[in-house]
């Protein structure tokens, strides 16, 4: 073990404190950070490495590779490129802090890639649970006739839940049946908004909205769709939370719905019914047609369904009953 006179011991042991004290990381983040920096303390150990002072670019992008070619006892890969990301995201913190300091002159971890870590396929819900779940706010007092309008709202136009919460009435054309939103960079589009939603939202702003008006409700910026129980513009951890609720009603397990997931599955539901995938990155806002590409990872037996009906030969069989 090495004694408090060792420079890389003393300015670990520094930038612990000053995550603890001047970021205030969470105890489970703060846990990680240690357990990330101790493999990397250990292994600049072992290759004679005792000052940070010391550290190259070399020997950091030397670090990242040897967790890459680390094995299990299985002969698979130790880290994954998330945990490896998330390693590497620690030692340049430490390295940071250290120059930020004045302790050493130069960040050797700074040009130092982190792998690409793959983007996970959303999971979208079945039309039968999406039906369940507009189906489970039921009534007619304010707060349901609202969150039923919220709800049809996500899966109809699958906008996102800031630019939903941001909306204003104005920015609603119920009679063409269309939404303004402004998404990320306060980028403009217009959205189609179905006659289910647009039935659900009719209702609350008939009889929803005016009774949740309160004097605060003048006092909001703009002239917002969305009203809380106070009469302010609905949050978006309260739109999340309402969201999380309903899933949870039809039992849909929690941590799985958010409204994104509602976003998901407008988008992919809206593909497998034969949607234009241009049309779809449109209606989301997305930059990139590779951001909508997500999206269109299809189950093999949808694949077979659609080959099927498509393809001119796949159902003519010859001798036999066998394909020719």
């Amino acid at each position: 073990m090495a004694d408090d006179r060792d420079p890389l011991s003393r300015l670990l042991l520094e930038h612990e404190t000053w995550l603890t004290v001047e970021r205030g990381l969470a105890k489970n983040s703060l846990a990680a950070y240690r357990r990330d920096l101790r493999r990397y303390e250990q292994y600049l150990r072992r290759h004679g490495c005792r000052d940070a002072g010391a550290v190259r670019e070399a020997t950091v992008s030397a670090y990242v590779d040897h967790l890459k070619r680390a094995r299990d006892s299985e002969g698979g890969s130790r880290f994954a490129p998330s945990s490896i990301a998330r390693a590497l995201v620690a030692v340049r913190s430490f390295h940071r802090f250290c120059v930020d300091e004045g302790f050493v002159d130069a960040d050797p971890s700074e040009e130092v890639g982190a792998p690409r870590v793959p983007q996970g396929i959303p999971k979208a819900l079945t039309e039968t649970e999406v039906d369940a779940l507009l189906a489970t706010v039921d009534g007619d007092d304010p707060r349901a006739l609202r969150d039923h309008a919220i709800l049809e709202t996500l899966y109809a136009t699958g906008v996102r839940i800031s630019e939903l919460v941001g909306l204003d009435r104005e920015d609603l054309d119920l009679e063409d049946g269309l939404v303004r939103v402004f998404g990320k960079g306060s980028k403009e589009r217009v959205v189609p908004i179905g006659r289910s939603a647009r039935q659900s939202i009719v209702e609350y702003l008939a009889r929803g909205r005016p009774a949740l008006e309160r004097p605060a409700t003048r006092r909001v910026s703009g002239d917002p769709l969305l009203l809380n129980v106070r009469g302010g513009r609905l949050t978006r951890q309260s739109c999340w939370k309402l969201v999380t609720t309903a899933g949870e009603r039809v039992g849909i397990a929690p941590g799985t719905l958010s409204p994104h997931v509602l976003r998901h599955s407008c988008a992919t539901h809206m593909l497998e019914h034969g949607a234009d995938i241009r049309v779809v990155q449109e209606l989301l806002g997305h930059a990139s047609l590779s951001t909508t590409q997500v999206y269109t990872k299809v189950s093999p037996e949808r694949l077979r369904a659609v080959y099927e009906l498509a393809h001119p030969r796949a159902r003519r069989a010859g001798v036999g009953g066998a394909p020719r």
